[in-house]
């Protein structure tokens, strides 16, 4: 009667673990030619979908650099106007196929990855669209503290194509923070 029990569980666990696999959304498609070392260096959040571990966090950046062993350091910071405080996160982002791919799984916590799909970039690596595994994370970046409405208008459009409630996004705001608080 355990071992059935056991076997249940194990086949759950299963199925939980490869219906988690998909690492981005039905529609999306990430980018080919993807150039790793363009990539690198440092990005503004312009807007994201709200969710638990960036909430309440304005002047948002992520740093992106080369670990020794192929994998990308991953350095996420932000003010939290609630809290009053800086916060950061490091983690690490592999490559799910071929470098030349905009599909990576990224992890802060452990063994614990989750999809990071860079969807579209402009042809000068300064602006990105980037989904998470699902419907639920997405963000705009740029390596300025804004966007040219053009690309905002043409991100905002693939978004919703995709199936993107962009009406959710949460438009990050840059140097928001009380007087004398250190700058990030």
């Amino acid at each position: 009667m355990k071992n059935k029990r056991l076997i249940c569980w194990v086949a759950v666990l299963v199925i939980v673990l490869l219906s988690s696999c998909a690492n981005i959304p039905e529609n999306a498609q990430p980018v080919r030619n993807f150039e790793v070392n363009r990539y690198l260096g440092k990005w503004y959040e312009i807007a994201r979908l709200d969710h638990k571990q960036e909430r309440n966090l304005n002047n948002v950046t992520a740093e992106y650099g080369l670990n020794g062993d192929g994998t990308i350091r991953v350095v996420n910071s932000g003010y939290n106007y609630i809290k009053r405080k800086h916060e950061s996160a490091t983690g690490k982002a592999k490559f799910r196929d071929s470098q030349g791919i905009g599909a990576l799984s990224v992890s802060f916590f452990g063994p614990f990855y989750s999809g990071y799909n860079v969807i579209a970039l402009d042809r000068d690596y300064q602006y990105a669209l980037v989904a998470g595994e699902s419907l639920k994370y997405l963000w705009i970046l740029s390596r300025t503290t804004a966007v040219p409405d053009s690309i905002r208008k043409d991100y905002l459009q693939k978004a919703k194509q995709i199936g993107y409630d962009t009406s959710q996004l949460i438009w990050v705001e840059h140097n928001k923070q009380p007087v004398g608080a250190p700058s990030i």
